[in-house]
């Protein structure tokens, strides 16, 4: 079986994804130990895929959800690949959307009745004096799809309304966009890696994430902290806490219709209760930083090469389902056993 990793130039993307060069050569070099055909793929152009396809790989893993293209739209690969007969890792472009537009998700899973803070969307000079906010203050202000904690910073936390209207007009000349408000959070931060298997169970790691104290006091996971790598992640030694970030993780990830794997944030009040925050479906997975593979070592005590052996199970199977049972190569018999032990 041959497969093949998509990514683009980091540079280029302001999204999710596993994240540089490095994280997507240790996903290969795993993926080359479960014993398959497996090459990387750095691609910048519609011709760069069209290659891709000729060769008809088995499968391909998407290590990022698109390529921009200048002056032209962006080629979201699972509908590329899905329009060329070629199986792909993920969800479907329909679902990533949901990773890509934080308001999106929180609007879709609160009609289904899943918690997710109250929030609103605004542009400079939207809201003249703080009593037509929708919201009453403090609040929380962030970008609606930059990841890696960008655009979020200690004036991100906001307790009057010209602390509002600076960081209102400081993001949307950084992004040029309408911007996020959230009520503010004052409990606890959690991520939870769920994989879904080749036979439909869900493997559930949820941890506790810790970040650094900021100057004011508080603890905020913006981008400066994840560069630096300075938040920790725990285990959740509360057992009802731990089921009540995963039952509403689980809740998400279904709701949203998540196929093979994806990492659900979610934050608490003081009082424990627990809201949506977003959803990364595309998940970072850089050996030894990354929250995803992290988390399915501190709950599961996985290594990485398992984690990645984990979030191929669905694609593996939907490939194996088009290739004669007498071509299947033997390392197939090995995959599933594994995924049979958990």
């Amino acid at each position: 079986m041959h497969i093949e990793i998509i990514t683009t130039p980091n540079g280029m993307l302001k999204e999710s994804g596993f994240g540089s060069r490095m994280a997507c050569n240790s996903v290969l070099t795993a993926i080359q130990r479960m014993g398959y055909s497996i090459k990387l793929n750095v691609c910048e152009t519609k011709d760069n895929l069209d290659e891709i396809v000729k060769r008809k790989p088995d499968l391909v893993v998407l290590a990022v959800k698109y390529i921009p293209v200048k002056n032209n739209d962006d080629i979201w690969l699972s509908d590329y690949f899905f329009q060329h007969g070629i199986n792909c890792t993920g969800s479907t472009r329909e679902v990533l959307k949901f990773d890509s537009n934080k308001v999106l998700a929180k609007t879709h899973l609160a009609n289904k009745g899943i918690n997710t803070s109250n929030y609103f969307i605004a542009s400079p000079g939207q809201y003249k004096k703080e009593n037509e906010l929708p919201i009453t203050f403090p609040l929380f202000l962030k970008p609606i799809d930059a990841a890696n904690g960008n655009g979020i910073d200690d004036l991100s936390f906001v307790k009057n309304f010209t602390d509002y209207e600076n960081k209102i007009v400081s993001l949307y000349d950084s992004f040029n966009q309408p911007i996020l408000v959230e009520e503010y959070l004052d409990g606890r931060e959690f991520t939870v890696a769920i994989i879904k298997t080749f036979d439909d169970k869900l493997i559930v790691s949820a941890v506790e994430v810790i970040p650094p104290i900021s100057t004011n006091g508080l603890r905020i996971l913006g981008a400066q902290a994840k560069k630096d790598d300075s938040e920790k992640l725990i285990k959740i030694d509360d057992n009802e806490i731990r089921s009540r970030v995963a039952t509403l993780a689980i809740d998400a990830f279904n709701a949203l219709g998540v196929r093979d794997f994806g990492r659900i944030d979610i934050k608490t009040k003081k009082n424990g209760e627990c809201f949506f925050m977003e959803a990364n479906l595309v998940p970072g997975m850089t050996f030894g930083s990354s929250y995803f593979p992290k988390a399915c070592e501190i709950v599961h005590k996985f290594s990485y090469d398992k984690v990645v052996e984990l979030l191929l199970a669905g694609g593996l199977t939907r490939a194996s389902a088009t290739i004669p049972p007498n071509m299947r190569p033997d390392s197939e018999d090995k995959f599933v056993a594994v995924v049979k032990s958990i």
